[in-house]
C-alpha cells in the first residue's frame, strides 16, 4: 500500500514539474512591445505590427519584401496621440531636415511621402496598406504638440526600414 501511494504521488508530482516547465517562458520581455523577428506574409502581402509609444515608434520588423505592405499601427500612449508616417528617402533617419519647432520637412527634396495615418487616438489600431517599392523608409510620428512643445520626431519618434526586392 505505502509502495503504491509512493508511486502515484511521485508520478503527480512528475505530471506538476514537466506542466510548470512546459509553461515557463524563461525570462519575461522587458517590454510590452517585444519584436518579432519578421513580419508576417499572406497571400502575397506582408503585414508589420508597430507600435507608437513615447518616445518611439517601434515595428516588429525593420524590413519588408516590395509589394503590398500593410503596416497595423497600435498608439500604447501612454499620454499622446501619435501619427504614423512612411517616407521614402536615402537620408539617415536622425538627421531628415526639420522646420523650426523640430517637425520634419515633409515636402524636401530627397523625401517622398508614401501615406500616412494622422492622430491615432491612445489605445487604438489603425492600418495602413501601401505598396513599397524597394529601397530605405523612414516610419516617424511627426506630431509637433503646440502646448507641450514637443516635436515628436526630435523625441525619438523614428525608425529606418528597409525594403528589399522581391
Amino acid at each position: 500500500m505505502y509502495l503504491t501511494f509512493t508511486r502515484r504521488f511521485l508520478a503527480v508530482l512528475s505530471i506538476i514539474a514537466f506542466t510548470i516547465s512546459a509553461c515557463a517562458t524563461g525570462q519575461p520581455s522587458s517590454s510590452p512591445t517585444a519584436a518579432s523577428p519578421s513580419p508576417t506574409t499572406a497571400g502575397g502581402a506582408t503585414t508589420v505590427q508597430v507600435t507608437l509609444q513615447e518616445w518611439a515608434v517601434v515595428p516588429a520588423s525593420t524590413s519588408a519584401t516590395a509589394g503590398a505592405v500593410t503596416f497595423q499601427v497600435t498608439n500604447t500612449g501612454p499620454e499622446d496621440v501619435h501619427e504614423f508616417v512612411v517616407l521614402k528617402t536615402d537620408l539617415d533617419p536622425a538627421a531628415l531636415p526639420t522646420d523650426a519647432n523640430g517637425a520634419v520637412t515633409e515636402d524636401t527634396t530627397g523625401i517622398t511621402v508614401v501615406d500616412e495615418i494622422e492622430d491615432i487616438p491612445i489605445g487604438q489600431v489603425q492600418e495602413l496598406a501601401v505598396t513599397l517599392e524597394a529601397g530605405k523608409y523612414v516610419l516617424l510620428c511627426n506630431i509637433y504638440d503646440e502646448t507641450e512643445k514637443e516635436a515628436h520626431y526630435k523625441m525619438g519618434m523614428r525608425i529606418a526600414f528597409d525594403v528589399t526586392g522581391q
